[in-house]
């Protein structure tokens, strides 16, 4: 491992802000009954340092695994750090498992302490939790008689001492949200996350003025990575979302500088807007001079983005439609691609600079090859230590000289510029022998406005067929008879533009629009909402040899 011992650790970042600016707002977490409490330098590194000694008090192994089962809240920050600071390692666990995920993780990780946090169904989980594992709730848990936060840090005293952590030490294990068997433990060093933060703050000259407000799963390194990261390496202001239902009063208030995404989310924006105001009396007010400056501003405010310099999207592909209209607003969606194998420190578009189709130029220290089959190959200070019990399949990850094998295939422009093209292991043969890439068809499909989500199969079958699931204005409609044809006509236009432009073997036989949504509960989708294609692939399966011999373009489940 190249260590970059020059680069401060996250907590020596934390301990420079205490010192420094210890009475500026470093953290803003909503309460309910619109209250929220401001978390102040001090106040987080004083918080931090109690809990950190109460975990010592506990007598836990030197390199004791604790785990953190919540939403995103400023006590997942405080936990994250008072585990470092207590010697142990984090282990961060999605706020949407299921009681057996959360049970092979927790015993997989060998946790000895969970902190139990904001959840929406701890009902639903608790089972999960092996009996030997000591609880710890947070203001926002769901009841439960657990030693609350607030008492431990009313009654311990706060460690004296700043301990630092060295380089080389591991962090943190972060489990992938693997779409079959067990998720992987994925071993990230503090040399890692040092490396990540320090590249991309610096590669977006993000400063101590910028304002965030985090609502994806902190449990999931992007996340992670740009707002805990970049927040204690520019010392920036982070605001946390109450719920859904006051999401768009959240961020109205953050008046983020710096907003993230993922391409669900634009989506959605996209249609509030078009609802108040149809598409075409939109463009043609952004084409009149001074007029559409106006609209542009009224836009982003009515969203809350109008103080947003980047605006960034990650998790899948953004369709050409979605960065044109976002563009024609004064926003560029800057994409970005990693993985929790490199800490999501690998690509992104730099402004300017955008091609549609492409994840952008790797970021500062990142070396990129492709493999002799096309896979991605990276390789960076950010590249984990390995997955944790598992060396055979991190000898499988890794090649010999230290490259990630991302999994995804691509190719690079004269500009640096990649373009994934899709997955090694999605490719599929159909029945005369050829393979199909199921990404580049369904990047296409996605682009329909009343289309979620989208499953490209059909190995051994004479053509692929796709799987639509529609989205969620477009799915109670469904039974709507003009709504119906008008749809189903929208469709087949989509499927004849396609088909005219891809190879004979990749022409799509027919459209299916299934009947159910696609959810994590029902387990379709892993806990970054990505398609469990084998669970998807399998549910339909009956019905295919009746769909394949209706000669239907568009099928209605």
């Amino acid at each position: 491992m190249e260590l970059h011992t020059h680069i401060p650790t996250p907590l020596q970042r934390l301990y420079h802000w205490e010192k420094s600016r210890p009475g500026d707002v470093f953290m803003t977490q909503p309460m309910g009954n619109n209250l929220s409490v401001d978390y102040t330098f001090q106040r987080t590194a004083q918080e931090a340092r109690r809990m950190a000694a109460y975990l010592r008090s506990l007598g836990l192994p030197e390199d004791a695994k604790v785990a953190i089962l919540s939403k995103n809240c400023a006590h997942w920050i405080m936990s994250d750090l008072a585990i470092w600071m207590a010697g142990y390692v984090s282990v961060p666990l999605y706020p949407t498992l299921s009681a057996e995920s959360v049970r092979q993780i927790l015993e997989h990780s060998e946790a000895k302490v969970l902190f139990v946090g904001k959840l929406d169904d701890w009902d639903s989980m608790k089972a999960g939790v092996p009996e030997d594992v000591h609880c710890i709730s947070y203001p926002l848990s769901p009841p439960n008689d657990f030693p609350t936060w607030e008492d431990i840090v009313a009654n311990t005293h706060p460690l004296e001492e700043s301990p630092a952590r060295k380089h080389e030490e591991l962090a943190t294990i972060v489990y992938t949200s693997g779409s079959t068997g067990m998720p992987k433990g994925v071993m990230l060093s503090f040399n890692n996350l040092a490396f990540a933060a320090d590249g991309v703050v610096n590669f977006l000259d993000v400063g101590s003025h910028e304002r965030m407000l985090s609502y994806l799963p902190l449990s999931h390194v992007f996340e992670r990575f740009v707002v805990e990261m970049g927040a204690l390496y520019t010392g920036f202001h982070v605001f946390f979302a109450e719920s859904l239902d006051t999401f768009v009063r959240d961020l109205k208030a953050a008046k983020p500088t710096l907003f993230l995404a993922v391409p669900r989310i634009w989506t959605k924006f996209q249609a509030g807007v078009l609802s108040k105001m149809p598409e075409e009396k939109l463009n043609l007010l952004l084409k009149i001079p001074g007029v559409s400056h106006l609209i542009r501003k009224k836009v982003l405010k009515g969203l809350g983005l109008e103080h947003v310099r980047f605006a960034g999207s990650g998790s899948a592909p953004l369709s050409q439609d979605i960065l044109s209209w976002y563009r024609r607003l004064g926003l560029e969606l800057l994409e970005g691609y990693g993985m929790s194998e490199n800490f999501a420190y690998s690509h992104m578009t730099k402004p300017g600079r955008t091609k549609v189709g492409y994840v952008g130029e790797a970021l500062p220290g990142v070396d990129v090859r492709l493999g002799d089959d096309g896979e991605v190959l990276v390789k960076s200070p950010a590249t984990m230590m390995g997955y944790y019990k598992e060396p055979d399949k991190t000898a499988e990850a890794l090649t010999e000289d230290g490259f990630l094998r991302t999994g995804d295939l691509g190719q690079v422009d004269d500009l640096g510029r990649l373009k994934l093209t899709g997955r090694k292991k999605e490719l599929f043969k159909t029945s005369k022998g050829k393979y199909v890439a199921p990404a580049p068809l369904e990047n296409r499909i996605i682009s329909h406005p009343q289309i979620e989500m989208v499953c490209v199969a059909g190995s051994d079958y004479p053509q692929p067929h796709c799987l639509v699931m529609l989205s969620d204005d477009a799915y109670p409609k469904r039974t709507n008879p003009d709504f119906r044809q008008s749809l189903e006509k929208s469709l087949q236009n989509l499927l004849q533009d396609i088909n005219a432009s891809v190879d004979p073997h990749e022409r799509l036989q027919f459209l299916a629009v299934v009947s159910e949504q696609w959810t994590i509960e029902n387990n379709f989708l892993t806990p970054t909402m990505k398609l469990k294609r084998n669970v998807i692939e399998e549910a339909y399966k009956p019905h295919l040899e009746q769909w394949y011999s209706a000669k239907a373009p568009v099928i209605w489940q």
